[in-house]
């Protein structure tokens, strides 16, 4: 657990680093924004290609030599960051760091879900929960205090002990949990998931930064989309398929999937739209921002672990539909907020949102995985990874959208729309629509949520009926 509990917040941690440190980067490479966003958008592009064949590689490999190369490659990536001498070499440092991030997260889960049992697995997955929500949390509050206060390259020479360390404890502690069966490999699964999960990712990271309308988007977001039909269509044909779709015939994994799915498309996207309006709207800056959004995040990844002991004691229900209660009222309230709102005020409404957060999504998960039997873990684990990303990227382009439409409809019926104030303002309106759609999807996860049973794990009845 040491082990994985280290890897996976370095890996975690590495995710919200670069956020507040693209426009110290745009002036350092004199690049423009479009360009440096990369960095970003590469680096999620590269977790949802890979994360989808994770299934099948932890069946080819132990968990010791799948937990080590992914260290050993999200190392090289961070030192080639490091040294970087230009903005080249600095993305390939992040795509290597991506593709060690991309092995990391789903075999984290899925070895915590076999070294545990069904009735402790909630407080598992609540420790893993405290490091993969508490990391991101800190990470634009350290990026904002190690540009401001160093370099850049800090980003990086500051990962690397901790990225040592893991390597240095599964090296010594870790044993091999999975079981190695080495199935078939097939390529052309392999090809119409990278050209799927690629296509919807990029499709959709690049419409909420240049549009819809670009025929990049349009083509890539079709590629993806039809690329994603014929993988699934190749899954249910193959006796081995890279990712096993059975999944889906249970139940609580299969409503949980999409719970997830929705209400990640608001988690991801608030992240985005927050700090927006705190330093487009209130004026503060990008440090200040990232100190404003840390008490929730801190307190989201400190609630991991009760809710995990909560959901081995009482089952996910008595977590999920009042968690997601909470994400609704939270989500109505940033609809309301404006160029008065107070500092105290957002702070307050921010923790509320990571409060329910916290109550649904670990308890949601393990109970989704809890069900599945041990053969299929890596399949599901596999699923919902990716899914987040994929979840990420579609809404974050849907809330993009919607703000830019808002600002441009309040601007066109403004007396002045080059002052700085109506700007602000317009920014504002367009951020309060954005967050409608996120009440609106925060209502359909609480009617799903409704549906959510105390099921048994897979496992346990394969044992009753023996």
């Amino acid at each position: 657990m040491l082990a994985i509990i280290v890897g996976t917040f370095v890996a975690a941690l590495n995710e919200t680093l670069m956020g507040n440190a693209l426009p110290e980067l745009m002036r350092t490479f004199g690049l423009p924004a479009p360009t440096v966003q990369w960095l970003a958008t590469a680096y999620m592009l590269v977790v949802g290609v890979l994360v989808p064949i994770t299934a099948v590689l932890q069946q080819w490999f132990t968990t010791r030599q799948m937990f080590l190369s992914a260290m050993s490659l999200f190392l090289a990536g961070t030192l080639t960051s490091a040294m970087a001498p230009e903005f080249t070499v600095l993305l390939v440092g992040r795509i290597i760091q991506a593709m060690g991030t991309g092995i990391m997260l789903p075999l984290a889960i899925n070895t915590i879900m076999v070294m545990f049992p069904p009735e402790k697995r909630g407080g598992a997955m609540g420790m893993f929960g405290l490091v993969i929500m508490f990391a991101p949390a800190i990470g634009p509050t350290l990026s904002g205090l190690i540009v401001d206060g160093l370099s850049w390259r800090w980003l990086f020479l500051l990962v690397l002990p901790f990225a040592l360390l893991a390597i240095i404890i599964g090296a010594v502690f870790l044993k091999n949990v999975s079981d190695v069966t080495k199935p078939r490999i097939d390529l052309l699964s392999i090809g119409l998931s990278t050209i799927g999960f690629g296509g919807i990712v990029y499709g959709f990271s690049s419409a909420g930064e240049h549009g819809w309308s670009k025929p990049v988007v349009i083509w890539m977001i079709a590629a993806g989309g039809v690329g994603l039909l014929l993988f699934a269509w190749r899954q249910l044909l193959l006796k081995q398929p890279v990712m096993d779709l059975r999944v889906f015939r249970y139940p609580t994994f299969a409503l949980v999937t999409v719970l997830q799915f929705v209400l990640l498309m608001t988690f991801f996207s608030s992240a985005i739209m927050l700090p927006m309006f705190m330093q487009g709207v209130l004026m503060i800056t990008a440090f200040q921002s990232g100190l404003i959004l840390l008490p929730g995040g801190i307190l989201n990844g400190f609630m991991a672990p009760v809710s995990g002991k909560l959901f081995d004691k009482f089952g996910p229900r008595v977590l999920v539909i009042p968690g997601l209660a909470i994400a609704v009222v939270a989500l109505w309230l940033l609809t309301q907020f404006n160029s008065t709102t107070s500092l105290g005020v957002l702070v307050a409404v921010h923790i509320t949102l990571m409060v329910g957060v916290a109550l649904v999504m670990m308890p949601a998960q393990t109970a989704a995985l809890n069900q599945l039997p041990r053969p299929l873990l890596p399949h599901g684990t596999a699923i919902l990874n990716t899914l987040q990303q994929v979840a990420g990227a579609i809404g974050t382009a849907l809330y993009i959208s919607i703000m830019s439409g808002g600002q441009k409809k309040y601007l066109s019926g403004s007396s002045d729309p080059q002052s700085p104030v109506e700007i602000a303002n317009g920014l504002g309106a367009g951020i309060n629509q954005a967050f409608w759609l996120g009440v609106v999807i925060a209502v359909v996860a609480l009617i799903l949520g409704l549906f959510i049973r105390n099921s048994k794990s897979a496992d346990k009845e394969v044992k009753a009926s023996a």
